[in-house]
């Protein structure tokens, strides 16, 4: 204990250091932290009780906080995850195995057995950000754990929720020991500045808070955010599931998070899951509706505030780049101060510690580091380590221009992309069926199942950097298709040395009866041609000389859309059809 009341008979404070708040020993041991809960009211009363929610918070802070009257930032983290989900047994998931414009068999709906004690609601953040001087608190979304309300899944409660935690961090909102009691406990250890991160639906949250225009929100680090449960669940009018949750969908979602109070779920899971839902997800169509528009942050980021530093992969093909960058985009238009970071793998992956610590630093302690003025575009190239990010201008990068692409003929087998408008073409026909892989089907060398058109074999590297769009001509043989579209590099590697971006640049899907907008779709006059435009996943990639690159146009895509009798026959108006890539230096 000696040691103890030396180290605080010095009086401890940040110490930064190249811009960047440093560990500090007085507050690295967790023998000297104070971990505490409370319950912090909202605003709303989503759980139909007649009173108004309490959010569950925990705080983890330095001992120097209570004995020297220490005032600190915070970092926040929020999550409807943190008192455990549901299994993933098959029956939760929505049948795939049936005709588009159908429902298929009904799914099961599961219980959360809550978990988790008092008053730990989650450690994350804590060894990484109270050693340097902040301190770290965690909440539990509305409807999960021991927070009152329903999880609405996007709903405006689960923006409130955090918002209302900030306010109490600000002192302009009431905190309480107990979750029904009256004695009040004040945040008087915070400066006021909190600073919010976590990934994927805890990346969406400090979106969500900082679309309120909280204030005291400085400054956020959304790790591949869902930003917008249409996109996640649909693409261009079609039903499609996220990678690797065939069938789920926003109401699986819901029963998977509903950890809360057991006697309060009757009541959320009629008027939420089995009425809100049920009206608004629309699985026949797949069109976007004021449901899916109410739970798309991009409508609500006017108010919004806090300087982002958004953090994505471009293989994430959960929560797909398209995303972030939608966000980034937006809130860069608002000249807000922006950053993006991302990587070439897979779902999560946050920027850089020392990058995030420039960010927290400048925006919550108000130390003039420069980071407003760095690259606004950190890219990690296809060999680097996730930590040695390449700087741009910005992403895309400035130096890309549209490159368009041209179709000539090869089915079954591969015709050519060009960047020379062929003499006429005219049709070729693929037909679908669902237990074909999107990655066999791109290794074929001869199939009627796909059809695959390449570049020459590329003779220097070439860099795409940005959204690639396809206009497609087609015609279906039914009233109803999927259409699936993938951005390959050939030939196809799946040896031990393969890496995650050897095979798939970038796709994308679409609903053809959607041809005329997302919101509006009709039934197909079955073998009459329509033009339809979309864009494909974001990317940053550099294709490798000696590679060629093979644009795949096919219908059902057997790890994300639904799986309708095989035989449906799309045509393709090799013509009317063409690919626009984004490439550096504008040559190919």
């Amino acid at each position: 204990m000696a040691n103890v009341y030396a180290q605080m008979a010095e009086k401890a404070e940040p110490v930064f250091m190249n811009g960047e708040a440093q560990v500090v020993e007085a507050f690295a041991n967790p023998d000297n932290w104070i971990r505490e809960d409370l319950w912090v009211e909202t605003e709303f009363d989503s759980d139909g009780d007649g009173k108004l929610d309490r959010m569950h918070v925990d705080v983890t802070r330095p001992v120097q906080t209570e004995t020297e009257g220490l005032k600190l930032p915070v970092v926040y983290e929020s999550s409807p995850y943190y008192a455990g989900t549901a299994g993933l047994d098959a029956d939760i998931f929505w049948d795939v195995k049936h005709e588009l414009g159908e429902l298929g068999r009904p799914r099961q709906h599961p219980e959360v057995t809550r978990i988790g004690e008092r008053p730990i609601i989650s450690n994350s953040q804590i060894q990484t950000w109270l050693p340097r001087g902040y301190i770290v608190v965690h909440s539990s979304s509305p409807g999960t754990g021991l927070s009152d309300g329903s999880p609405t899944v996007g709903g405006d409660n689960e923006s409130l929720a955090p918002k209302a935690v900030i306010d109490w961090l600000c002192g302009r909102a009431k905190g309480y020991t107990e979750r029904n009691g009256n004695e009040e406990v004040k945040a008087f250890w915070s400066t006021g500045k909190v600073g919010m991160t976590g990934t994927s639906y805890n990346g969406t949250l400090p979106l969500a808070a900082a679309t309120t225009g909280v204030k005291g929100l400085e400054a956020i680090i959304p790790i591949a955010p869902n930003t917008s449960y249409y996109h996640y669940y649909r693409s261009n009018g079609l039903v499609r599931s996220p990678g690797g949750y065939l069938g789920e969908d926003i109401d699986v979602l819901y029963d998977f998070i509903h950890s809360g109070d057991e006697s309060k779920r009757a009541w959320s899971n009629k008027m939420i899951r089995d009425t809100e839902m049920k009206n608004g997800q629309d699985r026949i169509t797949g069109d976007y509706n004021d449901f899916w528009a109410g739970r798309d942050y991009l409508n609500d980021m006017k108010p919004m505030k806090a300087a982002l530093l958004m953090s994505h992969g471009f293989n994430d093909w959960n929560v797909m780049p398209e995303h972030s960058y939608r966000i980034y985009n937006k809130a860069r238009e608002m000249g807000l101060p922006v950053q993006i970071y991302y990587h070439q793998n897979g779902h999560g992956g946050p920027p850089p510690i020392s990058m995030m610590n420039r960010w927290f630093t400048h925006y919550l302690f108000g130390v003039e580091n420069g980071v407003q003025n760095d690259p606004k575009a950190w890219i990690v190239r296809e060999n680097d380590a996730r930590d040695n990010p390449t700087p741009y201008k910005d992403y895309p990068n400035p130096d890309a221009s549209d490159v368009t692409f041209y179709l000539t003929k090869g089915a079954p087998e591969k015709g050519a992309l060009s960047t020379q408008k062929p003499a006429k073409q005219g049709m070729e026909t693929l037909v679908d069926n669902y237990s074909f892989s999107g990655s066999s089907l791109a290794q074929a060398e001869s199939t009627n199942h796909r059809l695959l058109y390449v570049t020459p074999i590329l003779s220097e590297d070439v860099h795409i950097s940005g959204i690639a769009k396809i206009k497609i001509k087609l015609a279906s043989s039914k009233p109803a298709a999927n259409l699936s579209v993938w951005l390959v590099s050939l030939p196809w590697n799946e040896g031990r040395s393969s890496k995650i971006t050897d095979n798939i640049i970038t796709r994308g899907w679409a609903d053809p009866q959607n041809y005329k907008s997302i919101t509006q779709s009709e039934p197909l006059v079955p073998n009459k041609f329509y033009e339809m435009e979309f864009s494909l996943m974001p990317d940053d990639q550099i294709i490798p000389k000696g590679q060629q690159i093979g644009l795949m146009i096919f219908s059902s895509d057997k790890e994300f859309t639904l799986w309708p009798e095989p035989g449906t026959e799309l045509t393709v108006d090799l013509d009317g059809t063409e690919l626009t890539l984004p490439i550096v230096g504008g040559k190919f």
